[in-house]
């Protein structure tokens, strides 16, 4: 059987069935839970858990590169700074990666001549 949304194959017994559609765990996640970058109560979790977690201790791999190559190189495209991550991820997993750091107040998006950039808050 494959998920009606991704096409991915998925094992018998394993697939999700969401509003008549047969999905694979990871596409159910994400309609179940969709991500929200501009999320006030979030913003209040991330802040206070980094208060009592220390400043980079609550931070992933992934998130601490993010911050990193934001500081050298400044603002990027969201796929150009997908390319420069270099790892194996698809744009939908860098930006619930970008949430979660704008949850922190570590990133935020902006609009230039129509373009949406990330960059350092």
């Amino acid at each position: 059987m494959k998920c009606d949304r991704c096409n991915q194959e998925i094992e018998p017994g394993e697939e999700r069935e969401h509003l008549g559609q047969n999905l694979c765990e990871d596409c159910c996640i994400e309609i179940l839970s969709p991500m929200k970058t501009c999320d006030p109560w979030a913003v209040h979790s991330a802040k206070n858990y980094e208060k009592h977690a220390g400043k980079n201790s609550a931070l992933t791999p992934l998130q601490s590169e993010i911050l990193k190559l934001l500081e050298e190189n400044g603002s990027m495209e969201p796929k150009q700074l997908l390319t420069k991550v270099g790892q194996n991820l698809q744009l939908k997993d860098l930006e619930r990666e970008f949430a979660t750091l704008r949850h922190m107040e570590k990133v935020r998006g902006e609009k230039r001549e129509g373009k949406a950039f990330w960059r350092l808050w």
